[in-house]
């Protein structure tokens, strides 16, 4: 089992190129162990910023020193990054159209025995509705460093969510397709009729893509797209993977409105009219336990999301 959590494969991403490239800078809100951030602090100090417990303090430094050629990446759990700092982020960053790279670590219900307070729930339709700024969920280590890599080429601004847990791995070292703002896409062939499209994204894709071998079990044919990008919302894979589909469903670590789900569901009425149902966490205050715990509950799992295709008409 994987003991690597996307938030390590960032700083160890951000190392690699450091060095070389003295314009990254990395900052945090008292949040350098939380963030997996230490060895870069201790490797980089030069390039390294600590503004305490200030959200909004971190997100306008950041844009600051974006403005004179800096490549600043700000590390914050993400449940306040989204909320504390929401004006800086659309108007510091987003507005002037600024390189600064927003990291939400401990993202969704990774926080899952600290309550309502440090849940994030709800930053996937907080920052894609402001203009200019992209949304990411990686699912995995490798997909997250690809990710990273492909950040530190671009001068637009991005939020990126991460979970604070090691996640099973997806892919591999050598073997991680991606393509930017390019949903990846997952097949798995049955000889029944049915066929079934799971669109999941960050830490939802893994139990998607193990309930989509239950389901190929079942003789349902299932196409899981990995949809790591948020915004910009790749349209056109989804539109190609419901062609002939009989259901489509829409896996998500957020609540019910403004997120995944709705992208999907807006997508597919629009151009292939399709069933689609939405799992997601309750439009309620989430439950307090493990996030495994926590996930089991609402049934975001393999065996829910098979209970959901399976028991729909």
């Amino acid at each position: 089992m994987n003991k690597i959590p996307n938030r390590q494969a960032i700083c160890e991403t951000l190392m690699a190129h450091a060095k070389a490239d003295r314009d990254i800078i990395a900052l945090c809100s008292d949040s350098r162990g939380s963030a997996s951030m230490t060895p870069f602090f201790n490797e980089f100090p030069d390039q390294s910023v600590e503004v305490g417990i200030a959200e909004q303090n971190l997100v306008s430094i950041a844009a600051g020193m974006a403005h004179v050629g800096k490549k600043p990446f700000c590390f914050s759990p993400a449940c306040f990054l989204s909320t504390r700092s929401y004006e800086q982020a659309k108007v510091d960053v987003a507005y002037s159209n600024t390189n600064v790279k927003l990291i939400g670590i401990s993202g969704g219900i990774s926080y899952g025995e600290l309550g309502m307070s440090h849940h994030s729930a709800q930053d996937i339709a907080a920052m894609s509705a402001i203009p200019n700024m992209r949304v990411y969920l990686p699912s995995d280590r490798f997909q997250t460093a690809k990710l990273i890599e492909s950040l530190l080429q671009d001068e637009k601004p991005a939020y990126v969510r991460v979970g604070r847990n090691p996640v099973e791995d997806i892919y591999s070292e050598s073997d991680t397709p991606f393509e930017m703002d390019k949903a990846t896409v997952h097949k798995y062939e049955a000889n029944g009729n049915k066929k079934v499209v799971l669109v999941a994204c960050g830490e939802m894709v893994r139990p998607a893509l193990d309930a989509a071998q239950l389901l190929k079990d079942k003789d349902i044919s299932v196409t899981v797209l990995d949809m790591y990008c948020l915004k910009p919302f790749d349209e056109k894979g989804l539109i190609n993977a419901v062609e002939n589909a009989d259901l489509v469903v829409s896996i998500e670590e957020h609540a019910p409105f403004g997120g995944l789900g709705s992208m999907v569901a807006s997508v597919v009425a629009a151009n292939r009219p399709t069933k689609v149902i939405q799992l997601a966490l309750p439009d309620d205050h989430v439950i307090t336990g493990k996030s495994k715990d926590v996930f089991n509950y609402y049934g975001l799992n393999a065996e829910g999301i098979v209970n959901a295709v399976c028991n729909i008409d």
